[in-house]
């Protein structure tokens, strides 16, 4: 006969997690569940406002969401505490008094006690079975496997299982009721062992979709990540070119402030020249008056008389000059006065502004070292002009045209450009590319370039990140090298155009600027034209100012005249600085070079002369 323990956990299970009840919950269809069960099963539900019995299906509202607010069966729980105090007995001893069980065996569907778990053990026929310990049982670890009994044949185990009516039936039922009926039985073992490889192929199904949703959450992180480095490369893009707007910005407006300081320097020494004039004047006449009143101290003859005579005409010279005329220093505070700052504003360009009703002259007009020996001109790092010559080498000016050192002298210099650190990249007469140091000492870096005879001549430029560009005339094409050397990094074609002089700007544009003859011509990517600047009956010869505007040098070779204008990166013109100013025409070569100092002086230079020009 069953013990208590056997009849109450076996109405008291859990139908989902097959252990006695925790915390048992009715839903309205009087199904019965743990209270976690039913947690479980709503977090799976696409509304957890409701939950579908897993037995009839019907769905019962959650209030609030919240499973612990469904009907507790208290009287349910009672019980399940008590068959839980209540310890199994053993069911395999025939005395009365049984002993309490130690373990369960999952095969025989017997408690058994610690005699009868030792009997068992040893027993050959049983001794592949399932045993279980009772601690292990009553805590809720393992779940039993039992065979109930038939409740018309209490001896009889519920053998056969009942596909129809989807329930064990013992053997004599199966055969009497459910076949006669038309259902279809088979033994609980087959049933079971279906079962097991339904749950199998399950979990099988279960594993390799969850795999595969893993798999897709990896993706989606993959791409989260991604989506994090692109906005952190926006957010970095935004950064630079923020950064490098305000160095553009910092850079026009300290230009203009130079220009500011050098106009106040140039009015303020007018001024300090009519001040001096006038200080002189008061001085030479009290020295004229102090010494024509020594003469009335004591009498005068002779050559004493005859000197303060002289002394007493050249003070009555002196004060009989006019006064001084306030029109002069007046004059100069007038032109002062039309001088003003006009912004400029202009959509998708970036320009602080211009300085405006002043004129720009010639500061130095320099001869250089050798006749018609000049090939390049370009800004060095310490604020020096830099002069290429195939000649003497480079010729390093101040801005205020003092020739102050010459380098390189053994060098046939054809173009020369600054890295960020102050090192020189020079370009020789054979289309050779070399670096130096800041102190023009050669570094031993090879560039493979072709040879003049493949590409022929042509510009050279160095970007802010440092890329040398080398251009080619008879191939029209340009290559960038890395300061490395080696092979070129990539080419760019010149769209047609002839890359007679190269510039580079100063923020990362991808772009260039080559001179063509008179044209000038902004090439972007691999060489796509992006703007084109052209003057009928000109030469034109741009250069890229350090707050990324452009001036171009318009010269009229024959008649000897050169007009600079300054434009934007854009190529939208800003402001006209010299306008036809007459220039020693070159006699043997039609070649010029345009370049502004750091300090905002503008460098114009001919095979044989270098013009400074400044505001005047």
């Amino acid at each position: 006969m069953e013990t208590f323990h056997q009849i109450s956990s076996q109405n008291l299970e859990c139908p989902i997690c097959l252990t006695l009840f925790n915390q048992p919950k009715s839903l309205i269809c009087s199904h019965t569940f743990c209270k976690d069960c039913l947690e479980r099963i709503s977090q799976t539900q696409p509304n957890q406002q409701t939950v579908t019995c897993p037995v009839c299906r019907k769905e019962t509202p959650i209030p609030s969401g919240d499973v612990d607010k469904l009907q507790t069966i208290v009287p349910l729980s009672s019980l399940v505490d008590e068959v839980k105090t209540k310890s199994p007995t053993c069911t395999v001893c025939e005395m009365d008094g049984k002993p309490p069980a130690v373990s369960y065996c999952q095969d025989c569907g017997k408690y058994m006690c610690e005699s009868c778990d030792k009997t068992h053990s040893i027993w050959k026929p049983v001794s592949n079975h399932e045993v279980v310990l009772m601690s292990e049982v009553l805590s809720g670890k393992i779940p039993l496997k039992r065979r109930r009994k038939c409740k018309k044949h209490p001896n009889d185990d519920e053998e056969c299982f009942c596909t129809g009516c989807r329930e064990y039936v013992c053997c004599k039922c199966g055969m009497l009721r459910h076949l006669q009926a038309g259902h279809q039985t088979e033994e609980a073992a087959i049933h079971e062992e279906k079962l097991m490889e339904n749950i199998k192929e399950l979990q099988e199904k279960a594993k390799s979709k969850k795999t595969t949703i893993e798999n897709h959450i990896d993706f989606i992180e993959t791409q989260r990540n991604e989506i994090t480095n692109r906005m952190r490369r926006l957010n970095y893009d935004i950064d630079k070119t923020y950064e490098e707007y305000m160095k553009l910005l910092s850079a026009r407006r300290e230009a203009l402030k130079c220009q500011v300081k050098r106009l106040s320097e140039k009015l303020g020494k007018e001024l300090q020249v009519m001040e001096e004039e006038s200080r002189k004047t008061v001085h030479h006449m009290n020295t004229m008056e102090e010494l024509v009143t020594n003469g009335v101290k004591v009498p005068l003859e002779k050559d004493a008389l005859s000197a303060h005579d002289t002394l007493c005409n050249d003070l009555k010279s002196l004060l009989g000059r006019g006064n001084p005329d306030d029109r002069s220093p007046k004059g100069v505070t007038e032109r002062a006065q039309k001088i003003s700052f006009i912004k400029y504003v202009k959509v998708n360009e970036l320009c602080v502004g211009e300085l405006e009703g002043y004129t720009w002259g010639v500061k130095a007009d320099i001869e250089l070292p050798s006749e018609n020996c000049m090939n390049c001109m370009t800004c060095a790092p310490d604020g020096k002009m830099a002069v290429g010559s195939h000649l003497d080498g480079v010729y390093l000016y101040s801005p205020d045209g003092e020739l102050q050192q010459i380098v390189l002298k053994d060098v046939n210099i054809m173009e020369v450009g600054f890295l960020s650190d102050g090192q020189s990249v020079v370009r020789d007469t054979d289309n050779e590319v070399s670096l130096y140091t800041p102190q023009w000492e050669k570094l031993d870096v090879t560039f493979e370039t072709m040879s003049y005879a493949e590409g022929g001549l042509g510009g050279l430029t160095v970007d802010r990140d440092d890329n040398i560009y080398v251009g080619y005339r008879n191939l029209k094409k340009i290559q960038v090298f890395t300061p490395r050397g080696g092979k070129a990094v990539r080419e760019m074609m010149c769209d047609g155009y002839t890359p007679v002089q190269l510039f580079s700007f100063h923020t990362g544009t991808g772009k260039v600027i080559l001179e063509d003859g008179s044209t000038v011509v902004c090439l972007v990517g691999k060489g796509k034209k992006d703007n084109v600047l052209k003057r009928k009956g000109t030469y034109a010869y741009p250069a890229v100012c350090r707050d990324d505007s452009v001036i171009v040098a318009w010269v009229k070779h024959e008649e000897g005249l050169v007009s600079i204008i300054r434009y934007t990166r854009g190529f939208e013109p800003v402001c006209n600085i010299v306008t036809d100013f007459k220039i020693q025409k070159p006699e043997k070569r039609n070649w010029y070079y345009l370049q502004e100092f750091d300090s905002g002086e503008i460098a114009f230079c001919t095979p044989d002369k270098l013009y400074i020009f400044d505001a005047i």
